[in-house]
């Protein structure tokens, strides 16, 4: 395996892992963002019950239980991506994490303390400390449990099995990971304060680039589209949503380190009324807002223009997946289904769509949008757009309006003008495939397993959201006709010996299906 393969293979897994904790995350906010919007003020004017004072009470209290996540965020990000990256005994990686992230923490306070460094409570935040577990510690966020968890993953993958002399064998094998991350971490710890400065200051630096007002704005939009095909959009919104890169927010003498923090302070505890409000669409811009114009207008355009353009003796067979493929990104804020139906097959389509995304984007901030979160399903739109007041939600049906009548005509016309085998074009008449419909997994699964050449041929399995993520020992192998009567909407090869597979959000299960086929001749899964 070539150097860059390994470097982007790498960069791939922990993109993957960073979904753990922000599926947590996405429905915790939508309980956050209910309950901050019926405690509000202008809330309880409308709809007079709310300010009954058990109601009131049981929706402050709700508010504070679903807090309790992203007061802990970095720790979440310990555990998920330890969960992800990790090949190996996956719980002792998490097990593993969380010691790491506890000593982490501690390990800068000593630090802190030996170097005359610890400053008092009152101006903590003047110099980039905090407390964290009730420990006071320099402020590194979510990259802080990043850290611990990728500490965490390969010391499991490393250690996992070691053995030691007879005298010391109760601390051999599993258990000497625990203790192997304590020290190293120690370590970690010790040295991070020395430099963590100069990283601070190389991403602020980076951040006067992403978020500056236009051409941040559609870079964002842009980039989130692009990195699609190689599954690292993740790894781009993490560095714009939890690092300094996502800019320093100052609220009421606060400050907050990335997007999401100050987004999360200014939604769910200010509400519309504060001052701070006025920061809502420099942070919206890289949240919900610029997602939702292609999920609610783009993606059921492109899905209608393709449907239109099918042959008509294929059009009944395309029918129901088209719906699927729409109504997967309307409700579930997933788009690569059907992006993954047009990028390989006509990569001008897919540029097109990239650019017109970031222009989008663009012109959703300097209308002042601020409607906000990190999904961008229609429930996330009535929730964090028409519960809340100063969102200015009907920007986006005047901007996903006419971009949606643009996309439908000019994907309908490149369809047809270059024959571009979407859904629904190819030269033979196709047959219905219910196999995901009716949740035959089993039967996908032999199939998939067939298509990739066979057991033998199958190296590893994973998944993300949407994609089955394979290592073939020989691509060639590979019998794309069989694949695709596996029910999938897509396939790409973004390595040499690497197939991803579109299944959308029955991907986890037909992963398991998967597994299950191959894992009684091929020990090298998992």
């Amino acid at each position: 395996m070539s150097r860059m393969k390994k470097i982007n293979d790498g960069i791939q897994l922990f993109g993957r892992s960073l979904l753990l904790p922000i599926a947590v995350m996405a429905p915790v906010g939508m309980v956050l963002g209910i309950t901050g919007a019926l405690v509000q003020s202008y809330m309880i004017a409308k709809i007079p019950i709310l300010g009954n004072p058990q109601i009131n009470i049981a929706l402050k209290s709700l508010r504070d239980i679903a807090n309790v996540i992203f007061s802990n965020i970095p720790l979440l990000f310990a555990m998920g991506v330890s969960y992800g990256v990790a090949k190996k005994e996956k719980g002792i990686a998490v097990f593993s994490s969380v010691i790491s992230y506890l000593i982490l923490n501690i390990s800068i306070n000593v630090w802190l303390t030996v170097t005359g460094h610890l400053v008092k409570a009152d101006v903590m935040a003047n110099y980039g400390q905090g407390m964290v577990l009730g420990m006071q510690t320099l402020r590194l966020e979510a990259l802080g449990g990043i850290i611990c968890g990728l500490i965490a993953a390969k010391v499991t993958d490393r250690f996992y099995n070691l053995e030691l002399p007879v005298a010391f064998a109760f601390f051999a094998g599993k258990k000497s990971v625990p203790i192997i991350t304590i020290g190293i971490t120690t370590v970690v710890g010790l040295i991070i304060p020395f430099f963590w400065q100069q990283v601070t200051a190389g991403l602020i630096y980076l951040s006067k680039y992403l978020l500056s007002d236009y051409f941040g704005t559609f870079l964002s939009g842009a980039m989130n589209r692009l990195l699609i095909p190689l599954g690292l959009h993740h790894v781009w919104n993490a560095l714009i949503r939890f690092t300094p890169a996502g800019g320093v927010y100052t609220i009421h003498g606060k400050d907050y380190i990335g997007i999401l923090p100050a987004l999360n302070e200014v939604l769910f505890n200010l509400g519309p009324s504060d001052p701070a409000w006025s920061l809502m669409p420099k942070l919206t811009r890289f949240m919900a807002e610029s997602q939702a114009i292609n999920t609610l207008f783009a993606v059921p355009a492109i899905g209608l223009a393709m449907y239109k353009s099918a042959f008509p003796q294929n059009r009944k067979y395309v029918k129901g997946a088209i719906i699927t493929m729409v109504l997967t990104a309307f409700l579930g804020n997933v788009t690569e289904p059907i992006e993954f139906a047009f990028m390989f097959v006509s990569p001008l389509l897919f540029i097109f769509h990239v650019v017109i995304q970031g222009i989008g984007c663009v012109f959703l901030y300097i209308m002042g949008t601020a409607v906000g979160y990190i999904r961008a399903t229609i429930f996330d739109f009535a929730i964090f757009g028409l519960m809340y007041e100063k969102t200015g939600w009907y920007n986006i049906i005047i901007v996903g309006i006419p971009l949606a009548i643009i996309y439908y005509f000019v994907f309908t016309w490149a369809i047809k003008k270059f024959n571009i085998a979407t859904p629904g074009r190819e030269s033979e008449e196709m047959t219905d495939n219910n196999l995901l419909k009716e949740k035959k997994y089993n039967e996908i699964a032999k199939i998939v397993v067939e298509g990739l050449g066979g057991k033998e041929n199958i190296v590893n399995i994973d998944n993300c959201v949407t994609r089955l993520r394979v290592d073939l020992k020989d691509s060639a192998l590979v019998v794309k006709e069989v694949l695709k009567s596996s029910g999938t909407s897509g396939f790409s090869f973004p390595g040499k010996n690497h197939i991803h597979v579109v299944f959308g959000p029955h991907v986890e299960f037909v992963k398991n299906a998967v597994e299950d086929e191959v894992m009684g001749t091929n020990k090298k899964i998992g």
